[in-house]
């Protein structure tokens, strides 16, 4: 199964990607997937919409040790090479996963990233879960992130057979969430009791086909969610009126390994989806995202939106 890539060198990003060891510096700082069209696009508009196109990190090397690494190598060909990531990914393993409350939480959904910098008086933790078949990634960087090649070192792998238990000859992730504190560069295992604001806005957005997205600005602090824009969701009655099961077997890649929430989610999704068939006319109609901030409290309030 998969599971957390953490690599080393002080701001940091998080964000996620399908597992393929190529795809690790294409997709590199986030906490969730990243969409596989985005491979075919230029440069231009993902600068423009805050995103980060992979041919900005296909010169970016991923290196173990201070040696480059090959990303056609299969994961067992590289651990086994490099047996340190197996007492890393052992020692990652071995912490008690924490339940993460969203005071001072930055929650990354699947296709996007957050970056941030220790000096964030908003968030203090970044951090994503439910991942099965999705890489959960942690980049720490000794300067800015810009379009510019740069190394990565690769500090901790905790995938495929390093993240892999058997129950009943069905194989499952150990860890299937993570975070990260801002301030002490502390990674650990996490669970995520609210994966708010605007969850069901967010994950409708990946269902329909979201690219890789930037949703947070460090130097404001704010959160930004949208403005999203889909075409209603093919068959969406058929498939609120599909049986858990159902459910289970045709829209999740991992069917036997999901959390025990998954259907409810994917329900709360399509009902959002059914409701709200054209965003651009109930959701940004006049084209403008979301823009949360956290209050006294450390918690995310709506300070601008398009229904405002």
């Amino acid at each position: 199964m998969s599971g957390p890539l953490l690599s080393e060198r002080a701001q940091t990003a998080a964000c996620c990607r399908r597992p393929a060891l190529s795809d690790f510096c294409r997709g590199f700082p986030a906490l969730r997937a990243a969409a596989p069209d985005l491979a075919q696009r230029g440069p231009g508009e993902e600068e423009r919409s805050g995103r980060l196109p992979p041919w900005a990190f296909s010169a970016m090397p991923l290196l173990i040790n201070g040696e480059r690494i090959d990303l056609t190598r299969l994961t067992g060909g590289v651990i086994r090479t490099h047996p340190h990531l197996e007492e890393k990914a052992k020692l990652l393993r071995s912490q008690p996963t924490q339940i993460v409350e969203p005071k001072g939480l930055l929650y990354v959904q699947q296709r996007e990233f957050a970056v941030t910098t220790p000096n964030d008086g908003s968030v203090s933790i970044l951090g994503s879960d439910d991942a099965t078949t999705c890489h959960l990634i942690v980049l720490r960087h000794t300067g800015a992130f810009d379009l510019q090649p740069d190394d990565v070192h690769l500090v901790t792998f905790c995938v495929s057979e390093l993240n892999d238990r058997e129950e009943k000859d069905i194989h499952l992730p150990i860890i299937y969430g993570i975070a990260v504190n801002v301030k002490t560069a502390e990674i650990f295992p996490a669970t995520f009791p609210e994966k708010g604001p605007d969850e069901d806005l967010r994950s409708a957005h990946v269902l329909t086909g979201a690219r890789l997205t930037n949703i947070y600005d460090a130097k404001t602090e704010q959160l930004h969610i949208g403005p999203y824009f889909w075409r209603p969701f093919p068959h969406v009655d058929f498939w609120l009126e599909q049986d858990d099961q159902q459910i289970l077997q045709n829209l999740s890649t991992s069917p036997l390994a999901e959390p025990p929430h998954f259907v409810s989610h994917i329900r709360s999704t399509l009902t959002f989806l059914k409701a709200h068939p054209f965003p651009s006319h109930s959701l940004f109609p006049d084209r403008k995202p979301r823009i949360y901030k956290k209050n006294e409290e450390g918690l995310w309030e709506l300070v601008c939106s398009d229904k405002a």
